[in-house]
């Protein structure tokens, strides 16, 4: 069983690197990855859980893009976590975002949150502060009732809390995963809120500006959006990747490696020869990972 998308307490997850590597290894996943929002500061943690599982850990990590004034994420897959480039890359992302949780905070207090960046960090430790963290302090101090109340309110583009962000470019996010030998994989197509053509829109624009895959079958995809999603990949020159996008125990629906075969005919990312032949720290993936149909196997 093959998960290539989940986050841990070092972005916006609720899990730290260590348990979510034992959750997925409860729920029977042999082949992990962790790609959490613009860092990769919990990846060697998840590395270690995971090999005291006995499971296959992928270097990963999801870019944060500014496409049309439209936000994407962009997977990284099997890249060398401590390539300059990527590593300047993401610094510049977390600059940004330490600069939107103090912008954000101020908004909140004005709404009638108490001492909100301070709390924030509190909640995230030593992980960034994400959105999902103003929306607990929105709950918490009684303005919102539950974090679709938070976010529709007052945290979505348009709204009183809400603070304008610009992302990386996606060359760049393209770029930067290439330098350090990895594999750029547009996340859940499906969950950018497109109509058909512009998601068709982003997909090209993705392809075009030298990406390798798409993701096809997530947590919450039904079969014909990943029939659909498959469909795209071909027409585009992409192979196709799989991924819950866990982020918490009680979003049930989003659970670890609860995911379905890929669409028959569809080239899987694990046969990307980078995949099996990435740097350094997931180099162990060849000595464990039996042939290619074993990983199909898996799937199945």
């Amino acid at each position: 069983m093959i998960d290539l998308h989940a986050h841990s307490t070092c972005s916006d997850g609720r899990l730290t690197p260590t348990a979510l590597a034992a959750r997925a290894a409860e729920a029977g996943v042999t082949t992990f990855a962790l790609t959490d929002h613009d860092t990769v500061d919990g990846l060697d943690e998840a590395r270690t859980a995971a090999d005291t599982h006995g499971m296959t850990f992928i270097n990963g990590v999801e870019i944060s893009v500014t496409w049309q004034r439209r936000t994407l994420h962009v997977v990284g897959l099997a890249f060398d976590s401590r390539n300059p480039s990527l590593v300047n890359g993401l610094a510049t992302l977390q600059k940004a975002r330490r600069d939107r949780a103090a912008r954000i905070a101020a908004k909140i207090e004005k709404l009638g949150v108490t001492d909100a960046m301070a709390r924030a960090q509190a909640m995230a430790g030593d992980g960034q502060i994400t959105r999902p963290h103003f929306a607990r302090l929105l709950i918490e101090d009684g303005i919102c009732r539950n974090n679709h109340q938070a976010f529709k309110k007052h945290l979505r583009p348009g709204r009183d809390a809400h603070a304008a962000i610009e992302w990386a470019a996606l060359e760049s996010a393209i770029g930067w995963l290439h330098a350090a030998g990895g594999i750029a994989v547009l996340a859940h197509p499906f969950g950018y809120g497109f109509s058909g053509a512009w998601r068709q829109r982003a997909i090209a624009a993705f392809a075009d500006a030298g990406g390798d895959a798409l993701e096809i079958c997530t947590g919450t995809t039904d079969r014909q959006q990943e029939v659909t999603a498959a469909r795209d990949a071909a027409q585009h020159g992409l192979v196709g990747s799989v991924g819950s996008d866990f982020h918490a125990p009680e979003q049930f629906w989003l659970g670890l490696g609860r995911l379905r075969a890929l669409p028959a005919n569809t080239q899987p990312i694990w046969r990307d020869p980078r995949f099996s032949e990435a740097p350094s720290d997931a180099s162990q993936l060849r000595s464990r990972r039996g042939s290619q149909d074993g990983m199909d196997d898996a799937l199945s």
